[in-house]
């Protein structure tokens, strides 16, 4: 792709934006750089931009001269607005960030797709990839891919998400993963087909040579890899790659790796497992590679961590789980009989119903908090006795009370952290930090 000379207009300056702006400007392309954030608020990344010569248009995109842009840019975070649908009217290109790296990269690309288990996936399959290669991992997960465009690798490993995923026109994976589609993110998509139709775009480039991995018997997935023409391996029950009695095994490759082994608890991470296995295989990992990741990787921090025991309780810190589906794969994968939820935050419009199906069987009692207390309190009515709570720390207290020895205390909000924290990370920060308190003053108990 030859940026020199170009007029590039990148909108959205989060770390992705500003990895695509610096891109493009050390590629010889002159850069207009938007966000929504006033120039007050301008972060130092922003400014750096500038001081190099990309000219910041900040608090809004109606001062961007999009008349005079060749290609634009956009962020993830950023939704659609008219000046886009214009430029891309005039036959000009509007893409993500994504498909501007993968078009600066000669390494063979996996890419990590699904409403939830994608960080872990990602995780393990650099993992795998790594024994003997150089493997990047990032994406959606961690570093943009346009930061590292001008490094050499044998393997680059990208989580996708459904914003990233928009706008990928010829990003082409070499293996590519989606491993479950449930309600989410209904804020920013009209239905849930249109959310589904995101999703499968990362298949749509690939060929026979390539191989797209999606759970057996899932019809929506299964829908979303036809649109490719890639090759198809199941995984999970009566898939290629699955759980037979004291193994996983792996049908299409020949692996197999003993189930005890596995660092990763929960039924949900033995399919993330089953996953990551035949992403690897088609990568050209190695068994050996398999087994020894899955011996060792412990899991991702704020994914159903376990953060202290107190009088016989065991709180878990599952911040990450930012959707019905994920609140519930984690309820679900829990040891204990039953948990007492707290759950809440920036509502995404999907129904609560899977996640107090699972509350039926698996609650002790629920605990809300933030913008979407009431909507999830609605839902509750009737299920499962329900408590509010103004802060993390109050619910934590709450919780606390509520839980008999023996139980568990989940977070795991089920929604978006945007109404009281910075993000999940902070959220899941703030509940630990509760919960050793809450040890502290019970005398120090594991």
């Amino acid at each position: 792709m030859q940026l020199a000379g170009r007029r590039v207009v990148v909108v959205g300056l989060g770390r992705s934006g500003i990895a695509a702006a610096d891109l493009c400007m050390r590629r010889g392309a002159t850069v207009i750089a938007n966000d929504s954030l006033p120039r007050e608020r301008a972060s130092e990344a922003m400014r750096a931009l500038e001081a190099r010569g990309a000219r910041l248009v900040l608090g809004g995109h109606d001062a961007v001269p999009w008349d005079e842009a060749d290609l634009v840019v956009i962020s993830p975070g950023v939704p659609p607005f008219p000046a886009l649908a214009v430029v891309e009217r005039s036959g000009r290109e509007v893409i993500g960030e994504l498909e501007l790296a993968s078009r600066f990269v000669a390494a063979p690309i996996a890419l990590v797709g699904g409403t939830n288990g994608k960080s872990t996936v990602t995780t393990l399959l650099g993992l795998m990839l790594g024994h003997g290669r150089k493997v990047f991992s990032g994406g959606n997960l961690g570093t943009p891919l346009a930061e590292v465009v001008d490094e050499a690798f044998d393997a680059l490993v990208l989580e996708i998400s459904s914003f990233q995923a928009e706008r990928i026109p010829t990003l082409h994976a070499r293996a590519a993963t989606l491993l479950n589609i449930t309600e989410d993110h209904l804020d920013r998509y009209p239905d849930f087909a249109a959310y589904a139709q995101a999703k499968g775009n990362m298949f749509v480039a690939m060929g026979p040579q390539d191989t797209a991995v999606i759970p057996a018997g899932d019809a929506v997935c299964g829908m979303q890899a036809r649109r490719g023409g890639a090759r198809v391996v199941t995984f999970g029950p009566g898939g290629d790659v699955r759980a037979e009695g004291q193994w996983l095994v792996d049908h299409a490759s020949g692996w197999r790796v003993e189930r005890s082994s596995v660092k990763l608890q929960g039924a949900h991470n033995e399919l993330n497992a089953c996953a990551a296995m035949a992403m690897a295989a088609a990568m050209g990992g190695t068994e050996d590679g398999a087994r020894q990741t899955l011996a060792s990787f412990t899991g991702l921090a704020h994914r159903t961590v376990l953060v202290a025991e107190v009088d016989g309780v065991r709180y878990y810190d599952d911040s990450k789980g930012t959707n019905v589906g994920a609140s519930v794969a984690a309820l679900r994968g829990l040891r204990e009989q039953r948990a007492v939820l707290i759950a809440g935050g920036r509502d995404k419009q999907g129904s609560y119903e899977p996640l107090m199906d699972t509350l039926r069987t698996k609650g002790r009692a629920l605990v809300v908090i933030g913008e979407a207390s009431d909507r999830i309190a609605e839902a509750a009515c009737g299920v499962i006795p329900t408590y509010r709570a103004t802060t993390m720390q109050d619910a934590v207290r709450q919780a606390s009370e509520l839980a008999a020895p023996g139980d568990a205390v989940l977070l795991s909000p089920a929604c978006a952290s945007f109404d009281m924290f910075r993000n999940y990370a902070e959220r899941g920060d703030v509940f630990a930090a509760a919960v050793r308190a809450l040890q502290a003053r019970a005398g120090g108990s594991r």
